[in-house]
């Protein structure tokens, strides 16, 4: 009976004449592999696997003036890369605190703001160097190899390998020696970590707490701005017509769910008009207001039929009647449109006496249809 040599780093009876037979996984135990060193496991596996190293470059020389050329450049990298990371957390967290809000007013209703798009740009800025030295670590310092493998079946052989492959790697790419590269790695994983984590943190610092869905920036003595942000007293306009006003606060013009249709009736409208419950005082005069946020998918609702009495959503054909305090008689919709209260202030223009009082849009799905 023929004996093979099966300690580490033999060839398990693949260097003996005769007919080949089995394989690592035949001839060792998963125990003799595992304790196995790559190289050991490299001469298994060029005559089991078929391994065909064609090129091997180690990499500039330990220690050399061209290896710490490129350590010194791969490390510039990675540190810019963590303070790209560190000023994104700078200018999230101190926005409106000890910097300034990066927001001004080009003219009336329209605003400009630098404050989302410079997270954008220090965002991408460190990413794009973290793949920049990443890049740089892979071209310029670690080892190359050049080889051909046939194709085949996985086995445990080939599990122990692959693992012994990336703990060498690790061993092989001098991260243990080039203490400038992992300082500079940790500088940057730091930053880039709570570059992540602040977006969390609009939970904390968002404005919109306690009702967000429910409310908007009406409210009490509030004027109401025509589009070119004039205000409206009453005769302004003709009766039957309709006028798209806007709430007058800061950046009212862009607050699409404040947006509401000033309506002023027409006498025979008048006398027909039933206001739902508990809003009779809701309306001014022959004037009254409805949010133009469709209730059913928040399309506007733009189109106004004063002869029907009937607003219309262009978008899904949903109509409400004016005269019954915009209830929905037709269409997908289900709710009415808000109403807002109205008044007039010292100098006689339009203002609201307050929010609306029941939320604007398709939220709220679950509230009694009225």
């Amino acid at each position: 009976m023929t004996t093979h040599d099966t300690r580490p780093g033999s060839a398990g009876g693949a260097d003996t004449p005769g007919p080949l037979h089995g394989g690592p996984d035949d001839d060792y135990t998963p125990e003799q592999l595992a304790a196995m060193s790559r190289d050991d496991l490299d001469r298994l596996g060029a005559r089991y696997d078929g391994v065909q190293v064609l090129h091997v470059d180690p990499g500039p020389e330990p220690g050399s003036a061209l290896e710490r050329r490129y350590v010194r450049q791969v490390g510039a990298v990675f540190m810019l890369a963590g303070l790209a990371a560190f000023a994104f957390v700078v200018v999230y967290v101190g926005s409106g605190w000890f910097l300034p809000d990066w927001e001004w007013t080009i003219d009336a209703g329209t605003w400009s703001s630098l404050f989302t798009p410079l997270l954008g740009l220090l965002m991408g800025l460190s990413l794009t160097l973290v793949g920049v030295g990443m890049v740089l670590y892979s071209k310029k310092l670690l080892p190359h190899e050049t080889a051909v493998q046939d194709k085949h079946d996985g086995s445990h052989f080939d599990r122990v390998t692959t693992g012994a492959t990336l703990v060498s790697g690790l061993h092989k790419s001098g991260l243990a020696r080039r203490k400038l590269i992992t300082r500079s790695l940790a500088f940057m994983g730091g930053g880039l970590g709570l570059m992540l984590l602040m977006p969390l943190g609009g939970l904390l610092k968002n404005p919109n707490t306690g009702n967000p869905l429910g409310r908007t920036s009406w409210a009490q003595g509030v004027r109401l701005l025509r589009d070119d942000g004039t205000p409206i007293r009453p005769g302004d306009q003709v009766p039957g017509s309709l006028e798209t006003v806007f709430p007058a606060v800061t950046g009212g013009n862009r607050e699409s769910d404040a947006a509401t249709m000033l309506i002023r009736l027409r006498p025979e409208q008048v006398a027909v008009d039933r206001p739902r419950e508990g809003q009779a005082d809701f309306g001014y005069g022959d004037y009254v207001a409805y949010s133009k946020i469709c209730t059913h998918a928040g399309c506007p609702v733009s189109l106004y039929e004063q002869e029907t009495s009937r607003i219309l959503c262009p978008c899904h054909q949903s109509q409400f009647d004016i005269t019954q305090g915009a209830k929905p008689i037709f269409g997908p919709a289900t709710r009415a449109l808000p109403q807002l209260p109205l008044a007039l202030d010292d100098e006689g223009y339009f203002v609201a006496r307050s929010d609306y009082i029941e939320a604007v849009g398709p939220t709220y799905w679950n509230r009694e249809r009225i």
